[in-house]
């Protein structure tokens, strides 16, 4: 189950509705709550501008030195180069994977990746056009 409660709700309405909410769980279970924090997710309009619009982009602007790359390439590239990498190891082989996924962003560092992308091709003399969408579009 999961519950969205809104700013400035009570306390008090916050115990009582996590109270109904785990009231008539099966006790023979195992569970886990968790409470944290809500921020609004990435936007489909931030998502659908990075695929349809950023990173077709650079591969036009790429030419000969991104052949063979596809948006799929760069996206991960993208996310190694301005959050990290983390090494795997299996089958007698390294591959590296970025540390933090665009999935799981909000709004705030979605449109700092932007930006970071965005930055890292205008140094390379690539540019990205701006977005047509209001960035905390719904």
């Amino acid at each position: 189950m999961r519950r969205i409660f809104p700013k400035r709700t009570s306390k008090e309405a916050i115990v009582s509705a996590v109270a109904v909410l785990v009231r008539d769980i099966d006790e023979s279970k195992a569970w886990q709550v968790t409470v944290e924090e809500f921020k609004k997710p990435r936007t489909n309009q931030q998502n659908a501008y990075l695929w349809g619009v950023v990173y077709p982009a650079i591969l036009e602007a790429g030419g000969e030195m991104l052949r063979g790359w596809l948006a799929d390439d760069l996206h991960e590239y993208f996310l190694g180069e301005v959050y990290g990498w983390e090494t795997l190891e299996g089958m007698g082989r390294k591959r590296l994977r970025p540390l933090k996924r665009t999935s799981r962003m909000t709004r705030s560092e979605f449109m700092e990746y932007l930006e970071q992308v965005s930055q890292r091709c205008a140094n390379m003399g690539i540019v990205i056009p701006e977005p047509t969408y209001a960035p905390t579009d719904h």
